[in-house]
């Protein structure tokens, strides 16, 4: 009998080493980002809205993974996000997802019931919001809305005039949290008014927005229930003015005044808004003036003008909101896409939120865009991903 002793120092493993480093298996940008979703919520509105009875081909999940893979990515066409899928299929079994055909994937976008997407993000936006424990004296919210381009072939449905169709979504944007808490898709001719009337309004927060808001009736039904209004006047709107307040010589702020808006409007109707008003005029840098309108009786006119300038940051939602094309033309496809971006959106602000790197959201959605199916973790889009050393003395076996 002859006795074998077998001495190994190392053994073979699975470590891919160089030089005493090994790294770890790491997934995609795009696996990271989908891990923010709230898969159980996605899985129970399928299953609500038989979105996958009678499906052979392509799931309800596969159509939601390859239309965030679009947006995420700026694909401009169905065949770029169906090609895009095809060059990286390894990859999407780790999102349980897989690649699509262009014709299937085309029937889905028309016909899937758009209630799963638009309840999934309303189940996002509420779960980021009630994140956030704030003073309901500090909630700002800015309303608006953005208008989105459509071509002949939506015609039936979003006709906005001789030549010209479109899509508007509407908005209650939290600038604290920097994203949205409500949003509705209408045809472009529907009037930015019509909309806020039937948003929901939390008493006592501040609501942010523009001149589309322009309505005294509203206005009157904000304040009644205690929310701080702060938008701008016409033109045209005179102020009955009752008290001249002290402002700072010398600075951008010209005047602040106190006093009533008009007491009737047109064809002699009572103005609902009967209550005193603030005035606040504004140099802005590039010297035009800008009257601004507030409820807010008592808070500084400096802080009125800042709450105005914070409508600004809508305009960087509406940036990285921004769908290069539409990838259909019927009005279940466009409210699918739209839902579609706005998870996004979501995801990406969620994604940012978890790492410390990255301040500027639009520098984090460039990255993620550039990196979208490479290799690396979130935390480190910016720089390589640190290699993980490897203790050799456990890979060796001393048999002997």
């Amino acid at each position: 009998m002859a006795l074998i002793l077998l001495c190994s120092k190392r053994l073979a493993t699975f470590w891919d080493t160089e030089k005493d480093q090994a790294m770890l298996h790491q997934n995609s940008v795009f696996h990271g980002l989908l891990k923010h979703v709230p898969w159980h919520r996605f899985d129970r509105l399928v299953e609500d809205h038989g979105a996958d009875a009678r499906v052979r081909r392509l799931s309800t999940k596969s159509q939601f993974v390859a239309l965030l893979y679009g947006q995420l990515s700026g694909a401009a066409s169905l065949r770029e996000i169906v090609t895009g899928l095809s060059s990286h299929a390894v990859r999407l079994y780790h999102v349980g997802a897989e690649p699509v055909r262009r014709s299937t994937f085309s029937d889905a976008n028309a016909q899937r019931p758009v209630a799963v997407f638009t309840e999934l993000l309303a189940v996002m936006m509420k779960q980021a919001h009630r994140g956030l424990r704030r003073k309901l004296a500090e909630t700002a919210y800015l309303i608006d809305a953005t208008s989105m381009r459509l071509n002949q072939r939506s015609a039936d449905w979003a006709q906005f005039s001789a030549g010209v169709c479109g899509a508007k979504v509407h908005v209650i944007y939290d600038a604290d949290a920097d994203r949205p808490i409500y949003a509705a898709v209408t045809a472009a001719n529907v009037n930015d008014i019509t909309m806020a009337q039937h948003m929901p309004i939390e008493p006592g927060a501040t609501y942010i927005f523009d001149l589309g808001y322009y309505d005294y009736a509203w206005w009157a039904e904000l304040d009644a229930v205690g929310c701080r209004i702060v938008t701008r006047f016409k033109s045209n709107t005179p102020l009955d003015v009752m008290e001249e307040l002290a402002v700072t010589e010398g600075g951008n702020i010209l005047s602040d005044r106190i006093g009533f808006l008009p007491a009737r409007q047109a064809k002699s109707r009572r103005n609902p808004m009967q209550d005193a008003v603030r005035e606040v005029r504004v140099a802005t840098d590039t010297g035009k003036v800008l009257r601004i309108l507030s409820n807010d009786l008592d808070a500084s006119a400096q802080e009125i003008t800042d709450l105005y300038r914070r409508r600004w940051a809508i305009e960087l939602f509406k940036q990285i909101l921004k769908i290069t094309r539409f990838v259909g033309t019927s009005e279940n496809a466009v409210r699918i896409q739209i839902a579609i971006a706005l998870i996004a959106f979501l995801l990406l602000r969620l994604a940012q939120a978890a790492q410390k790197t990255i301040q500027s959201p639009i520098v984090f959605a460039r990255l993620v865009r550039t990196n979208l199916m490479h290799r690396r973790s979130i935390d480190y889009l910016l720089h390589p991903s640190p290699h993980i050393i490897q203790d050799q003395r456990q890979t060796s076996l001393a048999l002997c």
